[in-house]
């Protein structure tokens, strides 16, 4: 029974695993689906199955390293890639190395109080504006 149940495991483990690359190289400087600049020093992410503000934690399940980052974009890449989200430059270089490319992950809502449709007023993704969606 317990090698049955340990097996089952493993098994979801590697199907409904989820996976994470990074962005950044085409999009510097350019507007996201949310209206915010992207910026690949700051820590967002592009989801297509959180709202924008979503608050999340990033586990890559290889090393155990975390990192929070906020949905501002939307992405093609689930259908086409098969990854269920892609971080920033920055936030992918805090929880694992660039060159590996594709990671899998862990992924944990932390905070959506602050979820909205489209960003209206300064489109800059700030230091300022992450703490406030931290809150």
């Amino acid at each position: 029974m317990k090698k049955g149940f340990l097996f089952m495991f493993f098994i979801s483990q590697i199907i409904f695993a989820k996976t994470a690359s990074w962005y950044g190289k085409g999009f510097e400087g350019k507007p996201t689906a949310s209206g915010y600049i992207y910026s690949s020093k700051q820590l967002t992410c592009t989801s297509n199955s959180y709202p924008f503000g979503t608050v999340l934690k990033v586990t890559n399940k290889e090393n155990n390293k975390s990192v929070i980052v906020v949905v501002t974009d939307r992405g093609s890449f689930s259908k086409k890639y098969g990854r269920d989200i892609d971080l920033s430059k920055r936030a992918f270089d805090e929880i694992a190395d660039i060159g590996e490319g594709l990671i899998k992950v862990d992924i944990e809502v932390v905070n959506k109080n602050h979820t909205f449709k489209y960003k209206h007023g300064n489109p800059k993704f700030t230091k300022k504006e992450y703490k406030k969606f931290l809150k």
